[in-house]
């Protein structure tokens, strides 16, 4: 008698879970080598564990896993594989582009006695520090204003505080007069902080 088949859903033990995962990819990889080998099969099988080990098998007619995967992207006329190369220049152009511009605008924005300038040329020029004036009064008033809202704040903490105190005082200041307690000690305390 055969085995029943169970039904095909997550195993909740994770003892289990990891020991069925381990024979499970010892068959998968059983059977990979034999499709190789059987049938002359280039084959490239790559497997992540739930905690993210990779785990692969290569056929033996099968040279890297660089050459096998630009077949695939050959054969599907897809990219699967890019070159760091191609990223990191187009990259590089970019800055570069970036860069030119900069320097052309740090250009434009300084006055050089050789040069000869146009009066739209000295027009644009005009308009542009005028655009960086407003943008710099701007954030400098932004900064001020964040500024006074800060100390505002701290005043009101630290007049709250100053509140605080007082009422302490003034409570404890009661009670030693309900307790008949001495009123000069209760002065030279009032003068050193300034209430009388």
């Amino acid at each position: 008698m055969g085995r029943g088949r169970s039904e095909i859903k997550r195993i909740e033990n994770p003892t289990q879970r990891q020991s069925t995962f381990y024979k499970r990819r010892d068959g998968l990889f059983k059977k990979a080598r034999e499709l190789a080998v059987l049938c002359d099969a280039d084959l490239l099988l790559l497997l992540f564990s739930a905690s993210g080990k990779l785990y692969h098998y290569l056929a033996p007619t099968v040279p890297s896993v660089k050459d096998f995967v630009e077949r695939y992207e050959a054969a599907t006329h897809s990219k699967v594989w890019s070159d760091i190369r191609q990223e990191r220049r187009a990259e590089l152009e970019k800055v570069g582009k970036m860069c030119d511009i900069l320097e052309k605008e740090l250009r434009f924005m300084t006055v050089d006695d050789r040069e000869q300038y146009t009066v739209p040329s000295l027009a644009g020029l005009e308009q542009s520090l005028e655009a960086a004036m407003r943008k710099v009064r701007f954030e400098k008033d932004r900064k001020i204003g964040g500024e006074m809202s800060y100390l505002e704040n701290m005043i009101r903490g630290k007049q709250a505080e100053r509140y605080g105190l007082c009422d302490k005082l003034a409570h404890a200041q009661s009670l030693k007069d309900v307790e008949g307690g001495s009123t000069s000690l209760n002065n030279g305390l009032d003068l050193k902080l300034g209430f009388n």
